[in-house]
C-alpha cells in the first residue's frame, strides 16, 4: 500500500451542502442564515461578545518586565553552614552543598547572615553579604569568591549605568 492508495472510510466524508446558489431550490436566497442582521451579513468581528466587554479587555494587563541579565542566587544561611560544618568538616564548597542537598546542581550560591556561626569554616561561594562575611571572619574562617561564568553587567554587555542614564543623550 502506498500513500496515494489511502482514502477515508466509506461514509465518513459527506459532501458539504451547497447553499446560496440562487432562489430556485432549497438553501437559496438567505442560505440558512435567516433574514437581515449582523450574522446574516457575516460581519461579526473576532472576539466580539455582543457589546459586552470582551475578554481581551477584561483581563488585567501584564506589568513590568523580566530582566534577561538577572543573576539568580540560591541563598545559604550561616546556621545551615554551621550545621553542615559539624557533619563534613571546615571546608565547604559548592560540591559539598550539592551533595548534601542544600542547593541544586548548577546554582549560583550566595551566603546570607541569618543565624550564628562559632566554628572556623572555609567557604567557597559566588556571592556573600557583608554581614555574613563579617560573621565568618569573626569566627576565624575565610571566604573564597568563585567567579561567575559570565560578566555581571548591564544590558547588552555594557557596564551598568550609575545615576541618570538619560542625562548625556
Amino acid at each position: 500500500m502506498k500513500v496515494h492508495d489511502l482514502k477515508p472510510a466509506e461514509g465518513s466524508k459527506k459532501t458539504a451542502k451547497r447553499v446560496g446558489r440562487g432562489i430556485g431550490g432549497k438553501g437559496g436566497k438567505t442560505a440558512g442564515r435567516g433574514t437581515k442582521g449582523q450574522r446574516a451579513r457575516n460581519t461579526v468581528a473576532r472576539g466580539f461578545e455582543g457589546g459586552q466587554m470582551p475578554l481581551k479587555q477584561r483581563v488585567p494587563k501584564l506589568r513590568g518586565f523580566n530582566n534577561p541579565f538577572r543573576v539568580e542566587y540560591q541563598a545559604v544561611n550561616l546556621h545551615t553552614l554551621a550545621d553542615l560544618a559539624e557533619k563534613v568538616g571546615a571546608d565547604i564548597n559548592i560540591d559539598t552543598l550539592v551533595a548534601k542537598g542544600v542547593v541544586r546542581k548548577g546554582a549560583y550560591v550566595k551566603i546570607l547572615a541569618r543565624g550564628e556561626i562559632s566554628t572556623k569554616i572555609n567557604v567557597s561561594a559566588h556571592a556573600v553579604s557583608a554581614s555574613a562575611k563579617e560573621a565568618i571572619e569573626a569566627a576565624g574562617g575565610s571566604i573564597t569568591m568563585i567567579e561567575l561564568p559570565f560578566k555581571a553587567e548591564g544590558k547588552a554587555g555594557r557596564p551598568a549605568v550609575q545615576g541618570n542614564q538619560f542625562a548625556n543623550r
